[in-house]
């Protein structure tokens, strides 16, 4: 089994940074700073995308190219003021690594993503770790994740996450997609939450639905005369 994580709202809680980057990167145009909610609601499709709705909503217009690398530097100044792993992800990660090689596909540039789990002691669970900025599309293109299959051929990939970017791309790689209910990206589903079986509150409930995967494959291996 190869299991694939989002970063942002799935092994960690990025909120307040996010949030706190994008107010302060608004205020450097003489805007006020975003609600919360307001921002996490623009978060999940990449940098980009974030600071172009942030300064849509504040009604700010820097040139886009300049206004992410201003919220990147702040970001970067800011990342770790509080962001913090979800309770029982060291553990879980460690038992999700002795089913088989562990990677993160995120919307995240690569480079504030890695010094994350630096940070928080998660780098070495990790065989790849693939961000918005690399050589394939974000998410919900499941290019990145299929890209993953070579780290075990024939095993089973498994996208954990909790937005609807990870769902439609567990959808278009035609993967079991596990979702972490728990995140701050789940309430973008509003009232049509995501079409699957597998369904966590917690982190420390991923074993017993990766258990459930496990039995599904193997029934449908039987099933197939295997």
């Amino acid at each position: 089994m190869i299991i694939v994580f989002d970063l942002d709202g799935t092994l960690i809680d990025s909120a307040r940074d996010l949030a706190a980057s994008v107010g302060e990167m608004l205020e450097s145009y003489g805007a006020a700073a975003l609600p919360v909610d307001d921002v996490l609601e623009m978060v999940g499709d990449g940098a980009p995308l974030l600071v172009n709705r942030a300064m849509a909503r504040a009604g700010v217009r820097p040139a886009p190219d300049e206004a992410l690398s201003r919220f990147l530097d702040i970001y970067d100044r800011r990342l770790m003021d509080h962001t913090a792993p979800y309770a029982g992800i060291g553990e879980v990660l460690a038992m999700a690594v002795r089913r088989g090689p562990l990677a993160v596909l995120t919307n995240k540039p690569l480079g504030p993503s890695i010094g994350i789990l630096e940070a928080l002691r998660l780098r070495g669970f990790f065989t790849r770790i693939i961000g918005g900025d690399g050589e394939y599309s974000r998410k919900p293109d499941p290019k990145g994740l299929l890209s993953l299959q070579p780290l075990c051929p024939g095993d089973q990939l498994v996208m954990v996450g909790d937005s609807p970017a990870d769902w439609k791309t567990a959808a278009a790689a035609a993967v079991p997609f596990v979702f972490a209910r728990y995140g701050f990206g789940a309430s973008k589903f509003g009232a049509s939450p995501p079409d699957t079986p597998y369904v966590i509150d917690h982190a420390r409930e991923l074993g017993r639905v990766l258990d459930a995967i496990a039995r599904r494959m193997d029934a449908d291996h039987q099933g197939r005369g295997g």
